[in-house]
């Protein structure tokens, strides 16, 4: 980037800071999330480390805090309040490490990590064991005085159980129930927990503040004095503790860097079970006089950092937008962006989802955009940051034709996707592979693979894959005698499927999992004749690995053959009311089904599977059990007996359904370790909830 450029990104970056710093600090708003502030302050920490003319002292990077609210007295603090260093990864900790050491270098380190509590830092002195004077942070210097809405809080003692005069430090927080019960009663609503502390505190009337439950947690000494001083963050935790003064108890102690950084990931993952909010851990050098000897640098203690969790939401740029074609001829818009850290891995693309969304979000090409991940969801744009163009940016034209075969793109009314009108389109025969060796678990035959052998001329349809040989696989790139004989037995594993799971790998649109199990059982039940019942062209394994669901495939008993050709020989028979008249399946699906079936392409592709010696099996009967038939399941947490697809499997197998989210249908939570939201949805929709013991006793 050239100077003129950056001094101009410079400018709008601390322009859009300073307006979210106001907003988050001031107004006790949240026009983003906290990680989207972090990020675009990185990055202009980032241009004036390059570019350091263009640092001025009213840029953000250059204060501890913020802007004071001229609510309430501003009052000196007897001690300085610092902002601690934020890390974001396991390498950042380790540098972090590093740096101390190269400052101290004779000292023997031990840490001790606290959960950072997404809260309001407060301070309180007390003289002679009595509270006298409460401050927020402020600007590290100087804070507000709201004595009078601290002393509502019923968690803070007004009068230490010793005779001494100290200030500590705080974190004000709102339980998450305590918010649900404020934004159920009252007319203005918190968008999170730390919103509603910070605007709870600096209510005028302290009555207003005592009568929306906060909370708090302390984890600083400042100045005074005590009659033995603590010489460790942990004995000092001990000393709050004995002075009468809360504090969080999961803080732990650690003798080396690797058990921190095993802890911070561990509470990134179980962060969700607690009832208040964190937004990361605080990774403190255990001995206090250390802290001495490691000292400040302009903005930050040396012997502290705080461990940022991996965002959910950051900034990007994007850089371009392309559209990439699914095997139901879905065009789905991708944003190409800076990659960009997200949710603890690197994010280069990021969906659009569909032309209706561009325009309504307003994307352009070169925007600086939030993105969000959450879990193992593909990463999305959520807006754009229109303060920060340039004028540059360009508007996305989305495509009239195909991209991959230049084909019409039509979009039914009433329907948000835009779709590849040629069926027979080169991306939907890819993506169609890859969903069909998926569904099938043919180890080895992943994404790469399946291009490989496309570019090669070796597999169009599924049937050329039951067709591949030793001499077609070997000498291609990365494959020799190991990888050939190991893909070639997993194909040949796969050629026995049961009928669910079948009709699954299929690809028609709409049908889902649960759906080829209905849709299974209704064809099962049907009458065909003897002759189609017994003609498989090669003899099924004595059992099959059949799972429909899961990671780990359950073994089951193969059963009778229910050969490819008495499937066909049943659709041909079935009508579309007939399909549409199963429970549980809708028109569209039914339709969907239906129309697949009526194609002779499809027909002939399923009649050379047949010929390969794909075996279709008979789904295992539904062995009718009390509390099970018939019930909706969802499954939360992780099970120490078994793999999800493993319950999910015993489920279905009982006359069960399983479903991705609780609602008021919902007959059973089964709660593992670690369970989220989930959980706390079936506990406030009244929701039976069960544990991972009950459901083994329920699935017998």
């Amino acid at each position: 980037m050239d100077k003129l450029k950056a001094k101009d990104r410079i400018e709008k970056l601390r322009s859009k800071i300073n307006e979210l710093n106001y907003k988050y600090f001031v107004l006790n708003e949240s026009e983003v999330e906290e990680s989207v502030r972090d990020s675009l302050k990185k990055e202009l920490i980032s241009l004036e480390t390059e570019f350091p003319e263009f640092i001025t002292l009213e840029s953000p990077t250059q204060r501890v805090g913020s802007a004071l609210s001229a609510k309430f007295a501003k009052i000196t603090h007897k001690t300085r309040k610092w902002s601690l260093q934020d890390v974001f990864s396991d390498e950042e900790i380790r540098d972090w490490f590093e740096r101390i050491k190269r400052f101290a270098p004779n000292e023997k380190y031990d840490f001790l990590t606290e959960l950072k509590i997404d809260g309001l830092n407060i301070t309180l002195w007390y003289e002679e064991g009595r509270l006298v004077k409460a401050l927020t942070r402020g600007n590290g210097v100087e804070g507000e005085d709201v004595t009078h809405a601290i002393r509502a809080i019923e968690s803070v003692p007004l009068e230490l159980r010793e005779k001494v005069t100290i200030d500590v430090g705080g974190e004000v927080y709102m339980p998450k129930k305590s918010l649900e019960k404020l934004n159920a009663r009252s007319e203005e609503k918190f968008a999170n927990p730390r919103n509603a502390a910070a605007g709870s505190v600096r209510q005028l009337d302290p009555s207003v503040t005592a009568s929306r439950d906060l909370d708090m947690f302390f984890y600083e000494i400042g100045a005074g004095e005590l009659p033995t001083a603590p010489k460790t963050q942990e004995e000092l935790m001990r000393t709050l503790q004995r002075l009468g003064l809360k504090t969080d108890t999961h803080f732990k102690h650690h003798d080396n860097i690797e058990s921190v950084i095993k802890f911070c990931k561990s509470w990134a993952e179980k962060r969700d079970s607690l009832p208040y909010e964190i937004d990361g851990i605080v990774i403190k050098v255990n001995s206090l006089e250390t802290h001495k000897s490691l000292g400040f640098t302009a903005k930050a203690p040396r012997y502290a950092v705080a461990y940022k969790f991996p965002a959910s939401q950051v900034s990007s740029k994007v850089l371009d937008i392309i559209v990439q074609v699914g095997r139901t001829g879905a065009l789905t818009p991708v944003a190409v962006l800076t990659p960009t850290l997200v949710a603890g891995s690197t994010v280069s693309r990021a969906t659009l989802h569909n032309e209706d969304e561009i325009e309504r979000k307003d994307i352009r090409i070169g925007d600086t955009v939030i993105i969000q991940k959450a879990g193992d969801v593909i990463p999305e744009v959520v807006a754009s940051l229109p303060d920060l163009r340039t004028g540059s940016e360009k508007k996305f034209k989305f495509p009239t034709v195909c991209p991959i075969c230049g084909s019409a793109v039509v979009k039914p009314d009433g329907e948000a996707i835009a779709r590849c009108s040629n069926e027979k389109c080169f991306a939907i025969r890819r993506e169609s592979l890859i969903h069909f060796a998926t569904a099938l678990n043919i180890d080895g035959l992943g994404e790469k693979i399946v291009d490989l052998l496309i570019e090669e001329g070796l597999v169009r349809t599924p049937v050329d894959i039951f067709e591949l040989d030793k001499d077609d696989l070997f000498g291609l790139e990365s494959f020799k005698d190991k990888k050939t004989e190991n893909l070639l037995r997993a194909i040949d594993v796969s050629k026995d499927v049961t009928l669910d799971k079948f009709i699954f790998a299929l690809g028609i649109r709409h049908v889902g999992a649960q759906t080829s199990g209905l849709i299974g059982r209704f064809l099962q039940g049907k009458s065909v004749p003897t002759e189609l019942m017994h003609a498989p062209k090669r003899k099924p394994k004595e059992t099959a690995q059949v799972s429909m669901f899961g990671d780990e495939p359950v073994e089951v008993e193969a059963g009778d053959v229910f050969p490819i050709t008495a499937v066909i020989y049943l659709m041909k028979q079935v009508s579309l009311e007939e399909l549409q008249h199963i429970e549980g399946i809708g028109e569209k699906v039914a339709e969907s089904f239906y129309e697949w079936f009526s194609d002779s392409e499809n027909i002939k592709m399923l009649e050379g599977l047949f010929e390969s010696g794909v075996n279709v099996l008979k789904m295992p009967a539904v062995k009718v059990k009390e509390g099970v038939t018939g019930k909706v399941f969802v499954l939360t947490g992780t099970m120490a007996s078994m793999s999800r697809g493993q319950a999910k499997e015993l489920i279905v197998r009982g006359g069960g359904y399983v479903s991705g989210s609780v609602s008021g249908k919902t007959d059973y939570v089964v709660a593992g370790e670690e369970a989220g939201s989930k959980l706390k949805k079936a506990k406030e929709l009244g929701v039976r909830v069960i544990n991972e013991g009950e459901f083994g006793e329920m699935m017998g």
